[in-house]
């Protein structure tokens, strides 16, 4: 094993935390991760990883040769892609918002993954916030506003959002109105990852965004869950309209108070700043970026107008 492939072991094995995972992430023996790092220790004449039987973290001397590797790897992997056309290769781990992944970003897959063979995917799915180094994921698609702020975040699209019920539950509850009408009435609750707390409704009212909480007998933590306890009347939902195009269209939901709309939900791809992006995290990126403009022109999303927030 060559220096520049010992510095990519060693860097894999800090970021992972763990010998046994980055050997899987790099189809490797961890035999030969143990051996590139012993070599690397000798030959520096430092101990760079702290080592325990659950646990996996460099000392000082190993953090700083991890981030001049970083920027080392960076700069070979740029030199090299000014020399020769690079073919994305190799596994590309994604974490996504399941609902935005299966109407935006599935049904284009194949067509992506037959322009480039040599690139396998690794899907995880939720919105909880990851630790993409720690975790070894390359990048993270989420909706609403990020909170890390230690990543890159790249604005991609603004959903439209619609407040809807069931006609059943406008039958007996009434149809408001305004949102001063919303006296009486209830709400599907919707618990945000991050506060533990369902999240308010929103209306814009004389140009500004007014929180409204109702009610809530029912508080869920999944969207299609969500809206399936709308469409069996219990309660009010906001949520993305390209979500429920299907029961509007079908009359099982009906769009109300649509002259005092919320926010758009900002979606955005989420990426380390410190590593230099590699060719498969690239396409990637771009390919999303495309399919979410695509959909811009049916009305499903709006272009952000935004690269970076």
């Amino acid at each position: 094993m060559d220096r520049f492939d010992a510095m990519r072991v060693f860097a894999r094995i800090v970021e992972r935390r763990s010998f046994t995972q980055a050997a899987a992430d790099l189809g490797l023996p961890r035999s030969t991760l143990t051996e590139a790092v012993q070599q690397l220790e000798a030959r520096l004449g430092a101990r760079l990883l702290q080592r325990t039987t659950r646990h996996v973290a460099p000392t000082l001397d190993g953090e700083a040769y991890y981030q001049r590797c970083l920027a080392i790897l960076a700069d070979i992997e740029e030199a090299e892609a000014g020399f020769r056309d690079v073919k994305p290769r190799g596994l590309l781990r994604v974490d996504v918002h399941g609902t935005l992944a299966r109407h935006f970003m599935l049904p284009a897959l194949p067509t992506f993954l037959a322009q480039y063979p040599e690139l396998e995917l690794h899907i995880g799915e939720g919105d909880r916030l990851v630790d993409l180094v720690r975790e070894g994921i390359d990048c993270v698609l989420r909706a609403g506003d990020p909170r890390d702020s230690s990543m890159v975040a790249r604005r991609i699209a603004l959903l439209d959002e619609v407040t809807c019920a069931s006609p059943d539950y406008l039958a007996r509850f009434g149809t408001p109105a305004t949102p001063d009408a919303l006296d009486g009435h209830r709400m599907v609750g919707f618990v945000s990852s991050a506060t533990g707390s369902p999240l308010p409704l929103s209306f814009r009212i004389n140009g500004a965004q007014k929180p409204v909480v109702l009610p809530a007998t029912v508080s869920v933590t999944a969207a299609e869950t969500f809206v399936l306890a709308a469409k069996q009347g219990l309660g009010l939902i906001q949520v993305p309209r390209y979500h429920v195009e299907r029961e509007l269209d079908a009359g099982t939901l009906v769009p109300i108070l649509e002259a005092f709309p919320s926010e758009p939900m900002p979606v955005s791809l989420l990426y380390p700043h410190s590593r230099q992006l590699s060719p498969r995290v690239r396409v990637f990126i771009d390919w999303l970026i495309r399919e979410f403009a695509r959909h811009s022109t049916d009305g499903r999303v709006r272009s952000a107008g935004l690269t970076n927030q």
